[in-house]
């Protein structure tokens, strides 16, 4: 081999490495390239996504504050809510409950807020009444007692002083009950002997528990000349002691004891008779009022 075509072959050769060595260099270079716009490309596309999800977040954030703020104009505001009771220990329980007092009501003071029921008393409860069992006076008006000063309704309507008038004596006599037999033929005999009692400076009454209507009913029907007095009260029964223990006919009960009283015309009882019998009674009455 000549010298020039030795050179020319070794020109040739070592152009070929070159060319090898720069395409290797190349090929290298676009792996790197390839690597670089690979990234490149994958940030590119991140990116993008990255703020599209700030952006879904702040809108949805926004959404949220409007829909609350419009809630919150629509809506009426809720009331707080209350805390949840503690649960009540062994000292919270025995103490009272304590309550709001209400608009306009009076305060109540601590002595009546711990208890309801008034304070005990040694004082024993009253006991329910019931219509007492009247008895005689212990001292009943007697011979030579002097009349007390009473004024009693009497048929008419008025009301009479139980007095003697100046000068005259006062008979006074107790029945038991108007319109029945006794007491009706009682009051009868007075009536028939009045104008003999008027003779004698005497006058007459008769007193009995019986209402006004009734002493005017029993003055009607038997044309009674004398004023028939009431005392529903009891003042001039007890006084001279006819209101007390009866028996009829095996049974006993409380009544005006049939009584018949002589006051003379210084107010004083002059003579009592108790017990009376209806018969003859008026005229042995006159016959004691009479002058001798």
């Amino acid at each position: 081999m000549s010298k020039k075509t030795r050179k020319k072959s070794s020109k040739s050769t070592a152009a070929r490495g070159t060319r090898a060595s720069s395409k290797a260099g190349s090929g290298a270079a676009r792996p790197a390239k390839a690597a670089g716009s690979g990234a490149r490309k994958s940030g590119a596309k991140g990116a993008p996504a990255k703020a599209g999800a700030k952006k879904a977040a702040k809108a949805g954030a926004a959404k949220t504050r409007a829909t609350r703020a419009a809630r919150s104009t629509s809506a009426p505001a809720k009331a707080p809510a209350r805390k949840r009771a503690a649960p009540a220990t062994k000292a919270t329980a025995r103490a009272p409950a304590q309550t709001r007092p209400k608009a306009n009501a009076p305060l109540k003071s601590k002595s009546s807020s711990k208890s309801k029921t008034p304070p005990k008393t040694s004082r024993k409860p009253a006991a329910v009444e019931s219509t007492p069992a009247v008895t005689p006076a212990a001292t009943p008006l007697r011979e030579g007692s002097r009349l007390p000063a009473l004024t009693l309704p009497r048929d008419g309507g008025d009301r009479m002083p139980l007095a003697p008038a100046m000068g005259r004596n006062l008979v006074i006599f107790f029945y038991p009950r108007a319109d029945t037999p006794g007491c009706t033929k009682e009051a009868m005999d007075f009536s028939r002997l009045a104008a003999d009692f008027d003779a004698a400076k005497t006058d007459i009454v008769g007193i009995s528990a019986d209402p006004r209507r009734a002493q005017e009913a029993f003055r009607d029907k038997h044309d009674l000349a004398m004023p028939l007095l009431s005392d529903e009260n009891h003042d001039a029964l007890e006084a001279f002691g006819v209101w007390g223990e009866k028996s009829m006919y095996g049974r006993t009960f409380l009544g005006i004891i049939r009584t018949t009283v002589v006051v003379g015309p210084d107010s004083r009882i002059r003579k009592v008779w108790r017990n009376v019998k209806v018969d003859g009674h008026a005229d042995e009455v006159l016959a004691y009022v009479r002058p001798a």
